[in-house]
This record gives structure tokens, sequence and C-alpha cells, in this order.
């Protein structure tokens, strides 16, 4: 009988862990998406402004041959976009570059288990489970 309750609470104790990882998995993938859907708005942000960049430098040149200051501003604004599009795309860049592998906490998290239950398999058998 006493085999049995070991057993179960053994089993237990494996749902209960297996359990805690699917948590965490689940939470590194909410933060996950989150972060990925900021990083979508930033490129579409920066993709809109090299669009906008794009279409005042048509106008630049449209009007490049008119009179006046007013090549100037247009040619201002076209630098303006222009450097603020690549500005977000490479620190879009960049931040996608210094992330973490996708569940690492979780892989991270379930080899420290495998490790345990290896230690706890290894360890000689003394009737009571060490902490």
């Amino acid at each position: 009988m006493a085999l049995f309750s070991a057993l179960g609470r053994v089993a237990s104790t494996l749902v209960a862990m297996v359990g805690t990882r699917l948590e965490l998995a689940a939470v590194e993938f909410q933060e996950d998406a989150r972060r990925l859907l900021g990083y979508l708005a930033w490129a579409l942000l920066a993709v809109f402004l090299a669009a906008g960049s794009i279409m005042l430098v048509a106008l630049f040149v449209i009007l490049l041959f008119w009179d006046s200051y007013r090549l100037q501003a247009v040619a201002g604004m076209a630098v303006l976009l222009a450097a603020g599009a690549g500005f977000i795309a490479m620190s879009v860049r960049a931040r996608l570059n210094a992330q973490s592998p996708l569940f690492a906490d979780t892989l991270a998290e379930l080899r420290k288990d495998v490790d345990y239950v290896r230690h706890v398999a290894a360890a000689p058998h003394t009737g009571a489970i060490d902490e």
C-alpha cells in the first residue's frame, strides 16, 4: 500500500510540475505575442513614413522647376520622413536581434526539472525524498 501511496505522490508532483511549466509557456507566449505586435506597429509606421518620403521626393522632383523656396520645404520634409523611417527600422531590427529565443524560460525550467529528477534517481534511496 505504501508503494501505491508513493507512486501517487510522485504522479501528483509530476502533474503539478507539468502544469506549472505549461502556465509559464503560456505567459511567455503571451509576452512574445504582445512584443511582436508592437514591432509590427512600429514597422507599419516606418512603412508609412517611407511612403510619405517617396511621395514627397516625387513632389520635389516635380517642383524642382518651379520658382522660390518651396523646394527646400518639400526636400526638408522628405529628408525628415526618410530619417524617421530609417531610425525606426534600425530600432526594430536591433530589438529583434536582441531577443532571447522563444520559450527560453520554459526550456530552462524544464532543464532544471530534468536535472532534479536525474539527481533524485541517482541518489541512494533512504525512504525519504530530499528537497
